[in-house]
């Protein structure tokens, strides 16, 4: 065979994709998890420690909301969180009868340690996957895409649910 043959391209099925995108997801978080697991933490753990860390302090609905978390989930982990004494909650000034949880010194202090080795490890995991940093540029392009679509399918079928 010639060295330029190529073999016919077949349609790829948005099945197929979806399962391509769902194993990377899989080998993703696996791989999170073993570096959070370095500092005890779970991907749950970690994810509204680095939200608290962002915005210094949240409701816990308006946690639970961004997280996409339910509201007995979010309970549940800033309830471990506090029992650890990474985060406290605290009165909200703008409401007296909702509380706002914060970052302790403790949780700042575990959360940058974590978010280090987080990103060295991303870092580690991603780098090798490009030729070149117009490939990465492709690559998040489509990706941005396909996020920003999801997102305003999202938001279409929450808006159709209300109203339908």
């Amino acid at each position: 065979m010639p060295g330029n043959y190529r073999p016919p391209k077949t349609a790829v099925t948005p099945q197929q994709l979806y399962r391509l995108i769902h194993a990377i997801y899989v080998m993703l978080d696996d791989g999170d998890r073993r570096v959070l697991r370095e500092f005890n933490l779970t991907l749950s753990q970690y994810r509204v420690l680095r939200r608290l860390d962002r915005e210094k302090g949240q409701r816990l609905t308006t946690l639970s909301r961004r997280l996409l978390f339910a509201k007995s989930t979010i309970t549940r982990i800033i309830d471990q969180l506090e029992s650890e004494g990474l985060v406290q909650r605290t009165l909200d000034a703008e409401d007296r009868r909702a509380w706002r949880v914060v970052l302790t010194p403790a949780g700042e202090e575990l959360l940058t340690r974590a978010r280090e080795a987080h990103e060295r490890a991303v870092q580690e995991r991603l780098n090798g996957a490009f030729d070149s940093e117009e490939g990465r540029e492709q690559f998040s392009a489509l990706l941005r895409t396909l996020h920003d679509y999801l997102v305003e399918d999202l938001r279409a079928r929450k808006s159709n649910h209300r109203t339908g």
